[in-house]
């Protein structure tokens, strides 16, 4: 999807997704929201496998040193409905026009599932 493109779906001009692209302006909650609607995914998903260097400039990293928190932030378990990867998986899956087949995918899935689970 193009810059401009994705702008008028979200109602701004393409300089002002190049601005958000680049990190010259920061992107606030609605924003974000909005952006994943267009783009046809979860709000996690801009926050999937983040570089180390980025991490590091996280303000809870910059402060944690110097000010002392208290404790450690709560890891969070991201939901594995809100991935992208399950969105794709359950379009794939109905994609599958044979209900005989679709059923089969599914059984093997279980199975495959069962066998993880074992190990």
């Amino acid at each position: 999807m193009s810059q401009e493109k994705l702008g008028e779906a979200i109602g701004l001009t393409f300089q002002q997704v190049q601005k958000y692209e680049r990190g010259a302006n920061r992107i606030g909650a609605s924003r974000l929201f909005d952006l994943s609607r267009v783009l046809d995914v979860p709000v996690s998903y801009f926050f999937d496998d983040m570089a180390d260097g980025v991490q590091a400039q996280s303000p809870v990293n910059i402060i944690k040193g110097s000010v002392g928190l208290s404790e450690e932030p709560a890891t969070f378990e991201a939901d594995p409905m809100t991935k992208r990867e399950t969105l794709e998986l359950v379009r794939a899956y109905y994609n599958i026009t044979d209900p005989q087949v679709r059923k089969r995918v599914y059984e093997l899935a279980k199975a495959l599932a069962a066998v993880a689970g074992t190990e």
